[in-house]
């Protein structure tokens, strides 16, 4: 009997020990309960997105600028001394690099830009390395992204098709056969500069060749030079400039068209 009442008196004090142990009720404590938000709250109606329709025969959006559409070239003229451009105008619509007449550039000048545009190398293989089917298309005028047949044609990687040249290597080779349209879809912001001419943001550019990405928003590192490291002068708006590289590369171009950014 003095056991039981000894276990009894001993669970007793135990859970009052345990008992004293919680922690006190607070009254007057806060509780932070959020207000739960309306759907209204996280919507905007400014500013609102202008519409673009796309033509269902050309494929260009209408607030395009169409730089050649296969009927004269207009838009061109040639890059050294600013008169009409000298390349060939073909009955297919397309136009040709005239080797050695040097590189042709549009009258208009562009800063940040959506660009479209279609090439294709000669299907007759006459040279290889940089010297087959080798052209470029210039964004303000001094950055390239290189146009070359690299069908069972390796040459330095940075200078490949799809490259921006001797910077960045593309992500993969996407060519067509030699001798079939390619197409250039061109996403590329230029860079800005304070009034001192310091670079305060660097230009980036983002290319898919035949729908594939090659360059995913590349930043620029600065001109791309044939010789040296890229430099970076400051510069406002430029002209679109395509490449006779003078090797008689003959490559030729269609459907060109751009969207100002």
């Amino acid at each position: 009997m003095k056991l039981v009442y000894v276990l009894l008196l001993t669970g007793c004090f135990y859970c009052g020990a345990q008992s004293e142990k919680k922690e006190p009720v607070r009254e007057n404590a806060s509780v932070n309960i959020e207000k739960p938000m309306k759907p209204e709250e996280t919507e905007v109606y400014e500013p609102v997105p202008p519409v673009v329709s796309v033509s269902a025969e050309t494929g260009i959006p209408n607030d395009a600028i169409v730089l050649f559409n296969g009927t004269d070239m207009q838009e061109w003229i040639m890059a050294r001394d600013s008169t009409a451009a000298k390349w060939y105008l073909n009955e297919d619509g397309s136009m040709t690099v005239k080797n050695r007449a040097g590189d042709i550039q549009t009258k208009r000048n562009f800063g940040s830009i959506q660009l479209h545009l279609e090439w294709k190398s000669p299907e007759e293989v006459q040279r290889d390395g940089q010297n087959r089917g080798n052209s470029g298309v210039f964004i303000q005028n001094r950055y390239e992204v290189q146009i070359l047949d690299n069908n069972d044609n390796d040459t330095y990687v940075n200078g490949q098709v799809g490259s921006i040249y001797k910077q960045s290597i593309p992500l993969a080779k996407a060519s067509a056969p030699t001798g079939q349209w390619n197409t250039y879809d061109i996403i590329y912001h230029e860079p800005e500069f304070d009034s001192d001419g310091n670079k305060i943001r660097s230009g980036t550019i983002t290319v898919l060749h035949n729908g594939v990405l090659v360059q995913d928003h590349y930043v620029i590192q600065g001109r791309t030079m044939y010789i040296g490291p890229p430099t970076n002068k400051p510069h406002g708006k430029a002209p679109i400039r395509l490449q006779d590289h003078g090797d008689n590369s003959r490559v030729s171009y269609r459907n060109i068209w751009v969207r100002e950014l």
